[in-house]
């Protein structure tokens, strides 16, 4: 999760953006023969071309759904993905599609574009080729030379960001291709403007987001900073290399404090908040494993569908 600019990987995906279903074929074809990937009839088990089959393992690395090295599925992989135990293999949940552009966006060794613009890139309005030189400019500060992209290469993860995030306009010259759009467009954290030459992504109160994810991230921030509090400051925005949830999820001061005081009776006695010398800190009162969020998440979300 913390970025580390000695282990970094840029434009993985084949310029292939992430699409429905993927993640879902991926994971059960994967969990079915472990050489699914590697196989001869590797086209012909997924349906797509060679290029879309390594874009669709990268996108399941990047979303932390199956290790990195050894393509076995992930304990976050299998609570969601798994064919008969779990919670959202279809991406019915809105907040499971939430929890996996976190995973992205905490991902900086694998997906090291897209921590930069979700922790580094503040500007709430720009164009492709402002976006562009940024990119370039955050390598070129970061990263020593041998260790660089080529240009082309950054290229191709700031023309992906979008198409990633914004939902697709259908005109007569978007191919087919291009017009599928990614699951997480639908979370609107990246917008076209009206005249479609520029984009913004801005602070926005996020109805949409869960709880249960919230807490997932704050846990998940607590144990890599080894602390039992942190500054809602420090939630907010990124700070020494490590991801923020506010800048993360796009989400104003104000919400993200709300959202934070609902997740102290979320569970109860494991966080609370507390103001000292004029600072609010989130506070964990015990130890909690970040995935029994996500767990009590989905639970809630299947009594509710019963209900």
């Amino acid at each position: 999760m913390i970025f580390n600019p000695k282990q970094t990987a840029f434009a993985r995906h084949e310029t292939f953006q992430l699409r429905f279903g993927w993640l879902t074929k991926g994971f059960q074809n994967l969990s079915k023969d472990k050489k699914a990937f590697e196989s001869d009839d590797a086209t012909i088990t997924f349906g797509v071309g060679k290029n879309m089959v390594a874009s669709i393992k990268y996108w399941m690395k990047a979303a932390q759904i199956i290790e990195s090295k050894s393509n076995e599925p992930t304990e976050i992989g299998a609570l969601i993905f798994d064919e008969k135990t779990g919670f959202d293999p279809y991406l019915e949940d809105e907040g499971t599609i939430w929890l996996i552009h976190w995973l992205i966006a905490t991902n900086p060794d694998m997906a090291t574009s897209f921590y930069w613009f979700f922790n580094r890139f503040h500007k709430p309005e720009f164009t492709a080729q402002e976006l562009q030189t940024a990119l370039n400019d955050f390598v070129k500060e970061t990263i020593v030379d041998k260790k660089r992209p080529a240009p082309a290469t950054l290229k191709n993860d700031a023309l992906i960001l979008p198409r990633m995030y914004t939902q697709s306009k259908g005109n007569t010259r978007t191919s087919l291709e291009d017009a599928l759009d990614s699951p997480l467009s639908l979370l609107h954290l990246m917008n076209q403007t009206a005249g479609g030459r520029s984009y913004w992504s801005k602070l926005e109160a996020r109805p949409g987001l869960p709880i249960g994810v919230v807490g997932f991230a704050a846990a998940q921030l607590l144990l890599l900073r080894g602390v039992n509090a942190i500054p809602i400051e420090d939630l907010m925005y990124s700070r020494d290399n490590c991801p923020a949830l506010g800048s993360i999820f796009r989400i104003t001061e104000n919400d993200l404090l709300t959202k934070l005081e609902q997740l102290v009776n979320y569970i109860p006695d494991i966080f609370e908040i507390r103001e000292t010398a004029g600072i609010h800190q989130l506070y964990k009162l015990d130890e909690i494993e970040p995935m029994q969020y996500l767990k009590t998440h989905y639970k809630n979300d299947l009594k509710g569908k019963a209900a």
